[in-house]
């Protein structure tokens, strides 16, 4: 991915505090679950806090491929790479915040709290300048005109 397209990324997924994180659960089942993005500069990885013992990091240990859907108003993001479970005190020290507490009040030295990392391999995304209210618009328009919706831009792009 060059820098422009990791930049773009970065741009849409700025300031969003969540991620459903998708992992294949055993028999190959698709689970989602909403995860807390921890504030990083994106430079095509994704860092979660887990408990060891959690489901997310059983499905990553058996297979490592996974998706993260990120997004609100008219912007959304879906990042798709693998994920590792990491155990490194000093980068979860590193990330910990109040936020991370309420969920692990024993704090990062906490045997059971692990970060997953995901090392993104590409993204796709689609962006409505104007949000909802553009979106609403142009969908209205295409209604009453017949001709296809103009919903932003959309772009596949390798991480």
């Amino acid at each position: 991915m060059s820098a422009e397209d990791t930049r773009k990324v970065a741009e849409l997924i700025k300031g969003e505090r969540f991620g459903f994180l998708t992992t294949i659960a055993p028999g190959g089942k698709l689970t989602s679950r909403p995860m807390t993005l921890q504030e990083v500069e994106f430079d095509g990885d994704l860092w979660f806090y887990a408990e060891r013992g959690s489901h997310p990091v059983a499905h990553i240990a058996a297979q490592p491929q996974v998706n993260v859907g990120i997004g609100s108003g008219g912007t959304w993001v879906s990042l798709t790479g693998h994920a590792r479970v990491v155990d490194d005190l000093a980068k979860k020290k590193e990330l910990w915040n109040g936020g991370v507490e309420a969920w692990f009040p024993n704090g990062p030295e906490d045997p059971d709290v692990v970060l997953v990392k995901v090392e993104g391999d590409s993204a796709e995304y689609w962006d409505s300048p104007g949000g909802r209210l553009a979106t609403a618009f142009s969908f209205v328009k295409a209604k009453a005109t017949g001709e296809r919706i103009d919903a932003g831009e959309n772009e596949k792009v390798d991480l």
